[in-house]
């Protein structure tokens, strides 16, 4: 028996020597044609399930049998089968039919194609859009290239001129999260409020980012938090930055709009208007991008840097005279200076990656500085209406002002536009290392860091109970706030083996909010027959200065899994945890099945969740005026006050979703692509802003009267967790694209069909007393702003085509129905007493069910903006003056189409100018400036 054993012994330690010598140990290096290192790439024994991928030095090792044959994939390149060896030098050539098309945002593996990919991606090349164009920032790009991104640029919103908040699938600014690289980009320190689509939201300003810093968008279109934590309610918005190096370009172009109808110039008298040229808007914009290698292992930094100056526009409806012209409008007092604020913006952006020689790890880093000069006009006050808001003398008459003032031309009107005048600073820096470790994990360490400063200042401008000997004083500083955010996240990834990839990581942020005051001036009352505070936008107060922090901790784990060659799965976890309100968990469950080789069918389903931001938490801001010859404050109060305790209004909690998806991707032809997807996103407890609660409402509560006056505040407003919502819709993309000997051609088909339904309002108990409370706290007018954060539907048609060294093309795009509402000042001709239509409430000039009264007197109307679908089109041309300069040149908005007026049809003198802008149109997404031509030139070198 014993010689049986030694015998047995023997026999396995040979079975086992002899197969580990018969191993051998395959390694390379794989880089595409221009020498770059390529990570992810997957390495497979031919015939058997031994794979590995490169890591960001593009290197890899294998271990297999002698003479194995080694299989190379990548999206985006093509296949090679070679005989395996040592230190192997490969090259990948790029997949004519898959370039372009590759993602990485939805996936911590490699890089997926988009046709491939279980959830809708949309992929944008801004090199070959960008110049084909008059816009010349990101955000209003991407609302002409991208079906689901809706944007509404406006004017006149105490700062929201400034900062342009963009949506996905028509949800909140704050529900889409932007990622630079794959890193959590910081939001906006700005709180949407007045005069503004997302009342009561934050966002991420993309215009912050160079365009010409950036390789592709990436907008993954499907709820994510359980990938990427909160705020991807509605998706992602991912941003790649070049690495190009020995390649310099710039940009530069001119454009001007030429709205030879609604320019202010074209007013029946000018002297009641502020006016530009005939050609308003002029801008003007620079930028440029070049690259330089790093060692010898394809390391790289890429510089951009961009400048922009764009100047006002002027709109007003020429026609006064409304008895005779069905589209005329009364003079408008309200705004005198209706139209798009000045910008100035210039900012910079590196990208750079530096292998570490004779190891498997990477350095990284990358970030940029922006700064931009907002200038806008305020709402116009005029003497004969509010002289407490004008600078007079002991005696009460006017002290006229000159180069602030204005007199008509029949001198019966003096007035004045205050100007907002913000200045932005936004900074982030990713700074980390990623590598592979000898078992096979990929792994990636990082900070991100990320400032916004947000400072007002008001120019030509009054705080009119100044003594008259300070009327000269005429800049203020009003104050402003700050945001800043701090990231450190680790995490690693293996595909463990041909098909199925496991990601795990873990993640540390830490978040400040500041409100800083104003200096005295801006705020203060010194006369109380006067009004308090710079007009236009009065300074932060002492009351309103905070500053408030969190920490927020997090885990996740997902994984990728072919079950067959035709079925994919993709499953995620997420755990967060706030230092303000505590944990949350997300789950995601995603597949695609391949029903052909071109024909996918895809879907989703998962939980997300918004945390509210610390801005929402702690945004404080008082404001001033006279009622009744006493000082009134009317505030929006901090969620943590005592003041939103006493009415009801409970600590801010996580907005909670529950979204879904189907749809499929087919290739029919190698020049042809069409995704359809179909969506479902229902969300609880929408943050939003609520109306304001008067002190001398005598149906609230007595002790929220008593601590109204206590704080000597005669109205408040509060954040909440007000509203759930449901928003379905069906978004297509079909892109053809043919190459036929030196001829291009390109055309793209891309639509969304978006409805958004307000399931609940959350009215508190202490509040819900009765329909004018109802209403106070979100009323149908907030409803319809909710509700209008998308057109119905958004359709656009591009066709472009290039031969040799010309270009051209022309771009079609839909802007589907919308509704808004304005103020009300008539009751319903039917009124419920203390209830709809009440003249009471309907007209208490606070948009409650509002109703206004007709031109003719006999009746009133619901006051209802209807705003029509309308098309826009675009041309352009190209040529290629040599091999290094492209001159482009074209008009936006050929026909100069203008949105249907902010105005109820026949009731023009009760409902003209009472629009969330104050102008003859609202802020919807067509915007309002017309024509608009344009002359670019690219260098290339």
């Amino acid at each position: 028996m014993h010689l049986l054993k030694s015998l047995l012994f023997v026999m396995v330690s040979t079975c086992i020597t002899v197969t580990v010598f018969a191993q051998h140990t395959y390694s390379g290096k794989v880089t595409d044609s221009k020498g770059q290192p390529l990570e992810g790439v997957t390495i497979t024994i031919k015939g058997t399930n031994i794979s590995t991928a490169t890591n960001a030095q593009g290197q890899f090792t294998l271990k297999g049998a002698n003479d194995a044959v080694l299989e190379i994939s990548s999206v985006g390149f093509e296949t090679r089968t070679i005989k395996g060896g040592s230190n192997m030098a490969i090259v990948l050539k790029e997949s004519v039919a898959n370039l372009g098309d590759v993602v990485m945002v939805g996936s911590r593996g490699a890089g997926r194609s988009k046709t491939e990919s279980p959830v809708p991606v949309d992929i944008i090349k801004l090199g070959t859009t960008n110049n084909t164009t008059a816009r010349m920032d990101l955000t209003s790009a991407l609302n002409y290239l991208a079906p689901s991104f809706n944007y509404n640029k406006q004017s006149g919103g105490d700062g929201s001129d400034a900062i342009d908040l963009a949506t996905l699938r028509g949800l909140g600014p704050d529900q889409t999260l932007v990622l630079i690289n794959g890193k959590r980009q910081h939001q906006t320190a700005f709180v949407a409020l007045f005069g503004t689509r997302g009342r009561g939201a934050s966002g991420t300003d993309l215009n912050a980012i160079p365009i010409d810093a950036i390789d592709r968008v990436e907008i993954l279109r499907d709820g994510a938090s359980a990938q990427y934590g909160s705020d991807a309610i509605a998706g992602v918005i991912n941003i790649i930055l070049k690495k190009d190096v020995n390649h310099l370009s710039i940009n530069t172009g001119w454009s001007g709009y030429y709205d030879h109808e609604y320019n202010s110039l074209n007013a029946f008298d000018p002297s009641q208007y502020y006016t530009g040229h005939w050609i308003d808007g002029n801008t003007v914009s620079v930028g440029m991008n070049y690259g330089l290698p790093i060692g010898k292992n394809g390391g790289y930094i890429n510089f951009s840097a961009d400048f922009r100056s764009a100047g006002k526009t002027f709109r007003e409806v020429p026609d006064t005279n409304v008895m005779t012209n069905p589209k005329a409008l009364p003079i408008n007092t309200i705004r005198r200076a209706f139209g798009d604020a000045s910008v100035l913006a210039a900012g910079g952006m590196f990208n750079m990656e530096v292998p570490i020689a004779h190891t498997n790890t990477s350095f990284y880093s990358f970030g940029g500085y922006n700064y931009k000069n907002s200038n806008a006009y305020a709402y116009t006050r005029n003497f004969s209406a509010a002289p407490e808001r004008f600078p007079t003398d002991a005696n009460g008459n006017l002290i006229f002002v000159p180069g602030i003032m204005r007199k008509t031309a029949d001198g019966s009107e003096t007035y004045y536009n205050p100007i907002e005048d913000v200045h932005i600073t936004d900074y982030e820096n990713s700074t980390g290392f990623k590598g592979t470790f000898k078992s096979g994990w990929n792994w990636d360490i990082s900070n991100t860091i990320g400032y916004n400063n947000f400072h007002y200042f008001g120019q030509k401008t009054f705080n009119a109970s100044f003594n008259p000997a300070n009327v000269n004083k005429t800049n203020f500083d009003d104050g402003g706030f700050n945001f800043l955010q701090n990231t450190v996240n680790a995490g690693i990834n293996k595909n463990i083996r041909k098909g199925f990839n496991l990601a795990f990581g873990a993640e540390y942020r830490y978040e400040n909010y500041k409100i800083y005051q104003g200096e005295e001036a801006s705020y203060a009352l010194y006369d109380p027959n006067k009004a308090a505070g710079a007009q236009g936008f009065p300074g932060f107060q002492p009351a309103d200065v905070v500053n408030a922090n969190r920490s927020v901790i997090a885990g996740y784990a997902d994984a990728a899994i072919d079950v067959t060659k035709q079925w994919l799965i993709d499953v995620a976890v997420r755990a967060e945890n706030y230092t303000d309100f505590g944990g949350v968990t997300t789950y995601k469950f995603a597949t695609r099945y391949k029903v052909s080789h071109n024909f996918n069918l895809r879907g989703s389903v998962s939980t997300g969740f918004r945390a509210p931001s610390l801005q929402q938490i702690n945004f404080s801001n008082t404001q001033t005026n006279i009622l009744g010859g006493k000082l009134v404050a009317t505030r929006i109060v901090p969620n943590y006050s005592p003041l939103a305790r006493v009415a009801g209004i409970p600590p801010l909690t996580p907005e909670k979703s529950v979204n879904a998806s189907l749809g499929f991707s087919w290739k029919p032809a190698p020049e042809l692509t069409i995704t359809t997807d179909g969506y479902w996103v229902k969300i609880k407890n929408r943050v939003v802003l609520s109306g304001q609660f008067s002190a001398d409402d005598n149906t609230l509560p007595a002790g929220l009267i008593n601590e109204l006056n206590n704080l000597n505040v005669a109205a408040a407003q509060f954040f909440a967790n007000a509203v759930s919502t449901t928003n379905t819709g069906l978004d297509v993309v079909i892109d053809y694209n043919k190459k036929i000997g030196k001829s291009n051609f390109k055309a793209t088909l891309a639509g969304n069909f978006n409805h958004i339904t307000i399931n609940s309002i959350n009215v508190p108990a202490v509040l819900n007393t009765s329909y004018l409370h109802q209403q106070t706290f979100y009323s149908t007018r907030e409803q319809s702003f909710l509700m209008a954060s998308a057109p119905k539907s958004k359709f656009s048609l591009g066709l472009d085509y290039s031969r040799n060294k010309v270009g051209a093309g022309v771009h079609f795009t839909y802007f589907g129905q919308l509704t808004t509402q304005g103020y009300g000042y008539s009751g319903s001709p039917n009124p419920i007493p203390n209830g709809p239509g009440d003249p009471n409430i309907s007209g208490s000039g606070n948009g409650y069910d509002p109703y206004v009264t007709t031109d003719d007197g006999s009746t009133t109307v619901p006051e209802n903006f209807l705003f029509h679908g309308k098309v826009t089109t675009d041309i352009y041309g190209s040529y290629k003056i040599s091999k290094s300069v492209t001159l482009f040149g074209g008009i936006d908005n050929l026909f100069n189409v203008h949105p249907d007026l902010s105005v109820v049809p026949n009731a023009r003198y009760a409902s003209a100018y009472d629009s969330e802008s104050g102008g003859p149109f609202d802020a919807i997404q067509m915007g309002f400036d017309g024509m608009r031509l344009f002359v670019k030139l690219a260098f290339n070198f």
